[in-house]
């Protein structure tokens, strides 16, 4: 009896093992197969932010995200052409992912713990660290956020924003209304029709308000920060293979930063004797092949593209209107939390 049942403990085990294989094999298409047999990244974006995700009166995209996604198709098929942009608002980001309509959301978005384990998608690397102020017009009496206290702030939905300003109130035991809009356009049309005593959003979305308006001078951002919004590209859940050619994408950005390689000099690199940009430009090692992508895919990231500090620079630097200072969004050797790991 005691191997009978050997036997039947043995083959339900088997079973299961086969059953393991079965759904490992059924789901072994990434969404990197699937993008490269179409020929084309589809990439959604914010349209409406200036030097993020803008779609200009030509229709065509540009920005700091836009720039992201570029390189993705840069490392995908060696041509950063190759994608097609979907603006998307806040609201409808995550459900754009769920439903396939995108590959990668690249559009100011906060990675937290809720979006990470309830939403249904994978972030990749943090690309831009940002946090949450408050802004008024220049007249209002205002000083500092507590200041509001019994006001109307506005700000879009489908973001953490209105959680964060409703908490900074609820520790200090002061009262606020929220009213929410679909895009931050509607936001600040009613804040200029003086339906909103303040707006709220991620400080790099203020100073982009502010500085593409008409007059600049109507508006005063106040000093203070009240969260963390560390901003990163999101994929679809339990896609390793395409999440990996997303985060190291922006890691590319990153570590060309650090190895002084720009969208000028690399490929003069070519020529360099030194192991560690070597391995990085593919001309030793195997992180391509790994990752599914062409030995060189940093390559064609960084020709297209351009390290990170020139996407940080063409899209939010001090030749723009945003003039965002780096901040933490600096290289770590120069104080900023920007870090790559090795391509190795």
């Amino acid at each position: 009896m005691k191997y009978k049942n050997a036997i039947i403990a043995s083959l339900a085990i088997a079973g299961i093992a086969a059953g393991v294989l079965a759904v490992t094999a059924q789901g072994s298409t990434s969404r990197l197969d699937t993008v490269k047999k179409r020929g084309k990244l589809i990439c959604g974006v914010n349209a409406t932010l200036s030097g993020f995700g803008f779609l200009d009166s030509n229709g065509k995209y540009s920005g700091f995200d836009v720039d992201f996604c570029r390189g993705v198709a840069a490392a995908v098929f060696g041509d950063a052409s190759k994608v097609d942009f979907v603006s998307l608002t806040a609201a409808a980001r995550f459900t754009a992912i769920q439903s396939g309509e995108v590959d990668v959301v690249f559009r100011n978005t906060t990675f937290t713990s809720s979006r990470d384990g309830d939403v249904g998608v994978d972030f990749g690397p943090i690309n831009f660290y940002d946090g949450q102020g408050v802004m008024v017009k220049a007249d209002s009496a205002a000083k500092r956020i507590a200041d509001l206290a019994g006001a109307t702030i506005c700000t879009n939905q489908g973001t953490t924003t209105e959680q964060n300003i409703n908490d900074y109130f609820r520790q200090r035991k002061l009262q606020i209304k929220v009213v929410t809009y679909q895009d931050f356009n509607l936001v600040m049309a009613a804040f200029n029709q003086g339906r909103c005593d303040a707006v709220t959003t991620d400080s790099s979305g203020l100073a982009s308000q502010k500085a593409t308006s008409a007059d600049p001078s109507n508006y005063r951002i106040l000093g203070e920060v009240i969260s963390k919004e560390p901003l990163a590209p999101f994929v679809a859940q339990n896609d390793s293979k395409w999440r990996d050619v997303v985060s190291w994408t922006v890691y590319s950005t990153i570590y060309a930063e650090e190895l002084e390689l720009t969208s000028r000099n690399i490929d003069a690199a070519k020529t360099s004797t030194d192991p560690v940009v070597r391995r990085f430009l593919g001309l030793e090692g195997t992180s391509g092949k790994g990752l599914g992508l062409s030995a060189d895919f940093a390559v064609d990231i960084i020709k297209a593209v351009g390290s990170y500090k020139e996407i940080f620079d063409r899209n939010l630097g001090p030749k723009t209107k945003l003039n965002l200072p780096r901040r933490q969004n600096a290289n770590y050797e120069q104080g900023g939390l920007l870090y790559s790991p090795p391509f190795r």
